[in-house]
């Protein structure tokens, strides 16, 4: 057996050093890895031998690259190259469209632990009209108000929090708490910025989205990244421009919905919107699980497994599964065969607590745009420190000038919308991704908002496939639930990084 390492990331500013020290290369590009693995299935040669001849001959590695990705079609050969992109001065609208694509690396500026500048964007589509004066006003106004709510915050969770206000260590703990919560009233053009890493097959996907979209803010974006990419690896992201397919399709469907709206008979007023509601699942979800791990573990068909989980009990059901668990930790997933049986939940979410869940990526997740109808999440802690009606004043000023923008700029409005704001999303989960979130997002460390909601998923979950349920709840509760179904603690695996500690 030999291994090499064939490459890694690196920051350009070093490739920029060494190439000052030692002369300008054209083969610093990632083009020449990919150009090789897509030879190897057809060259006898070993590979490392074939991405020398493909360092040596950049211009015919280019080449092959634009033969075999786009005349040939294998396009899986473009996830070899990869682009490491600082993307800054974006707003938080706009993250969301860049966070959107499921095959990409982001590690985004957190409202919840920087101190929130003045900075925001003015979107070209109000920029110079009669909306521009009435925009820029609202959004200073709720820049005030963020540090005004800031302040108050602070200091209630200082003396919420004595014994954590009295280590000088903790305090940058405690401010966080505070601007947490203040962040609700700041807007969705607040700038922002974020770290991607993302392979040159997802990269030309992205381009074609964003180059279509109708916010300029997000072309814009989109022709910055592919001039850079273009000057270093111009083979590998060739269909970048805007298509009707991206263009078109959804405004189409937008005014389909809304003849088909229209010419429907007089519907009921929607009741008051539920946070969350489970929609559809799996039915049998339990049994089904149970038959995939005994399918998975046997040399019987997966038929022949279902017909004999129909004559099992509860308890053996339950055997079953705690087998599948007993050697488990609370980072490990859940075994594959959980993913067999799906659950769709529709949930009325802010913009903050959005911001955390478009992270699940692995799940299905579609969403309609923020509407001021649904109200807004008010935290808690700003209603005990008596700013409570100050936040809707804001609220109610915010939602007056978004009315005014949104009758001839439609697209641009939400820039306005706060974090608190609402919007209805559709989100389809395995049971799998389902352990995931709970464990990540009920844990005590978790931020309430998105604690709310994934705790409340997961008590919809349990009264349809209850067994399969057995072991949600965040890592912080995991040894708890994990006695009680067992008996004992876990075997909990030493952590390898220094300092690191046990979880108890």
């Amino acid at each position: 057996m030999k291994v090499y390492l064939a490459g890694f990331n690196v920051d350009t500013s070093v490739l920029h050093e060494l190439e000052k020290k030692a002369g300008k290369r054209d083969d610093l590009t990632p083009e020449v890895i990919s150009a090789a693995y897509a030879r190897i299935s057809r060259d006898p040669r070993p590979v490392n031998e074939i991405r020398k001849d493909a360092r040596e001959e950049v211009e015919r590695s280019r080449k092959s690259n634009s033969t075999i990705i786009f005349k040939m079609g294998h396009h899986s050969v473009a996830e070899h190259a990869v682009f490491n992109l600082d993307i800054l001065g974006v707003s938080r609208l706009i993250m969301e469209e860049i966070e959107k694509f499921r095959l990409a690396s982001y590690t985004e500026k957190s409202q919840r632990y920087i101190t929130l500048d003045k900075d925001f964007v003015l979107p070209v589509e109000i920029k110079g009209t009669s909306h521009e004066k009435a925009f820029v006003k609202m959004i200073r106004r709720q820049n005030e108000a963020y540090f005004k709510l800031f302040d108050r915050l602070k200091d209630h969770v200082f003396k919420k929090h004595p014994d954590l206000a009295a280590d000088r260590k903790k305090h940058n703990l405690l401010e966080g708490w505070a601007k947490e919560d203040a962040r609700y009233v700041t807007s969705l053009a607040t700038e922002s910025q974020v770290g991607l890493t993302v392979n040159a097959r997802n990269l030309e996907l992205m381009l074609r989205r964003f180059a279509s979209h109708p916010l300029a803010e997000l072309r814009s974006l989109g022709r910055t990244i592919y001039e850079l990419i273009a000057e270093v690896a111009p083979s590998i992201v060739i269909f970048h421009e805007a298509n009707d397919y991206d263009r078109d399709t959804y405004p189409q469907l937008k005014n389909l919905a809304r003849d088909i709206m229209n010419a429907a008979a007089e519907q009921p007023i929607d009741a008051p919107p539920q946070e969350v509601q489970l929609i559809e699942y799996t039915r049998d979800a339990d049994d089904i699980v149970v038959a995939s791990l005994l399918h998975v573990s046997s040399n019987r068909s997966y038929e022949q497994c279902r017909s004999l989980v129909k004559t099992m009990d509860t308890d053996e059901k339950r055997k079953i599964l705690k087998t599948a668990w007993q050697n488990a930790q609370f980072y490990d997933s859940m075994l594959r065969e959980f993913e067999y049986v799906d659950l769709t939940f529709n949930v009325v979410v802010s913009a903050a607590c959005f911001g955390q869940l478009k992270r699940h990526r692995m799940a299905t997740i579609t969403a309609q745009p923020y509407d001021p109808g649904l109200g807004v999440t008010v935290p808690e802690s700003i209603e005990r420190i008596g700013m409570g009606e100050f936040f809707q004043e804001v609220i109610d000023e915010t939602n007056e000038v978004y009315s005014t923008i949104e009758k001839e700029i439609p697209a641009a409005a939400p820039y306005i919308l706060t974090n608190a704001h609402r919007k209805r999303v559709l989100i389809k989960m395995n049971a799998r991704e389902l352990y995931h979130m709970s464990r990540l997002r009920e844990d005590s460390h978790a931020q309430w908002d998105i604690q709310n909601i994934s705790r409340a998923m997961s008590e919809q979950a349990r009264r349809v496939m209850p067994l399969m349920c057995t072991l949600l709840g965040g890592k912080d509760a995991y040894n708890e639930i994990y006695k009680r179904v067992f008996g004992k603690l876990p075997k909990v695996t030493e952590a390898v990084l220094p300092g690191a500690r046990k979880i108890k």
